[in-house]
């Protein structure tokens, strides 16, 4: 595969930049920077920039480009251009000069293709694009099951085959298998917006009928009789550039992945609000903490004072159902809790 990259500026208009908050540069910020196996792009643009998730406005891209961001690959060299009124990222590559001395420029070239540089580590939130599974209050009863196993035992693992009704669509060959799992909870009205399905596996389906005969090719846990089948996705990286929310966003944080009672920089949590109230992937949103101060007053009674909540993390959106949402926790000073706020940045 061949790609052509312009080093020229990618568009005029920036994304979310505002003449309140001007892109400011780190401190002694680099000339450049080449790009290397396990570069990210909020990694790159954190050489840089003080809002390393503000990397679109410096690559000057347009909402049409937000959808289909510009690619790099390692080999580049990322070039940061001050002579404008704004700073903003080129691309370049090292040339020989007639005189055989190296030199940087930006450039046209076309290339074989490494392994593209990704917007946040894969390595986190890979498992995530097909699993966890939400499913709607209800809707279990109305999913595929494993209903008999061969031979009657009473786990299944790699290889074995079970047998599963409620297979419609005999055109999707690759199944997930999971557990109804724990409800999620709106911490601001109780109300269970979902559940969170316990992921066991994968399966492929061998033969179509009911019921259907499906062989279990990936088994994380014991697989039984009662456990749920739906259409695997396909897993495929985020491509999304960050960017903050068109209208304002006002989320709580729901769980934290894992079923661990506190997160930080590399959890996954969920938040109260999904596709429906307008959060995308892609989108960056900051956690908040409302705070309070213990102490005691004239007479010795313990009192406690309300202060200024504190902003404290940042999270990457990276998959959307229609009322809830699964971010990555990409930068955070303390411990992430249940019940904080989620609002623009």
């Amino acid at each position: 595969m061949v790609r052509i990259i312009s080093a020229l500026i990618l568009a005029v208009t920036a994304v979310c930049a505002s003449a309140q908050e001007p892109l400011k540069l780190v401190d002694n910020p680099p000339d450049r920077h080449i790009v290397v196996p396990g570069d990210t792009l909020w990694a790159i643009s954190g050489k840089f920039l003080q809002q390393p998730w503000r990397w679109p406005e410096i690559w000057q891209m347009n909402k049409a480009e937000i959808k289909n961001p510009h690619l790099i690959y390692p080999g580049d060299v990322v070039i940061l251009d001050r002579s404008g009124t704004t700073p903003r990222l080129r691309i370049g590559k090292a040339i020989k000069s007639g005189s055989g001395t190296g030199k940087l420029q930006p450039q046209v070239h076309s290339e074989a293709l490494p392994q593209v540089i990704p917007s946040i580590p894969p390595n986190i939130i890979e498992a995530f694009l097909s699993q966890p599974l939400v499913i709607e209050p209800g809707a279990h009863d109305g999913i595929a099951r494993v209903v008999a196993s061969q031979e009657d035992r009473t786990f299944m693992g790699n290889g074995d085959v079970a047998f599963v009704t409620g297979i419609n669509d005999v055109s999707v060959v690759n199944w997930s298998i999971f557990r109804p799992g724990k409800p999620l909870k709106d911490p601001e009205t109780g109300e269970v917006l979902g559940h969170e399905a316990f992921f066991l596996g994968n399966a492929k389906l061998v033969q179509p009928g009911e019921p259907a005969v499906v062989r279990i090719v990936l088994a994380k846990e014991e697989i039984g009789r009662g456990d749920r089948l739906l259409p695997t996705p396909p897993a495929n990286i985020i491509a999304y550039a960050p960017h903050r929310p068109d209208q304002e966003v006002a989320a709580k944080v729901m769980s934290i992945y894992g079923g661990v009672n506190e997160g930080g920089k590399g959890s996954v949590v969920t938040f109260n609000r999904g596709r429906n109230d307008g959060l995308e992937v892609g989108h960056v949103v900051a956690l908040f903490r409302n705070r309070v101060s213990l102490g005691f007053d004239e007479k010795g009674r313990r009192v406690s004072t309300s202060i200024p909540e504190e902003r404290y993390a940042l999270a990457f959106v990276f998959r959307t159902f229609d009322r809830v949402a699964y971010a990555l926790v990409v930068e955070s000073s303390k411990s992430v809790i249940v019940g904080d706020s989620a609002r623009n940045p």
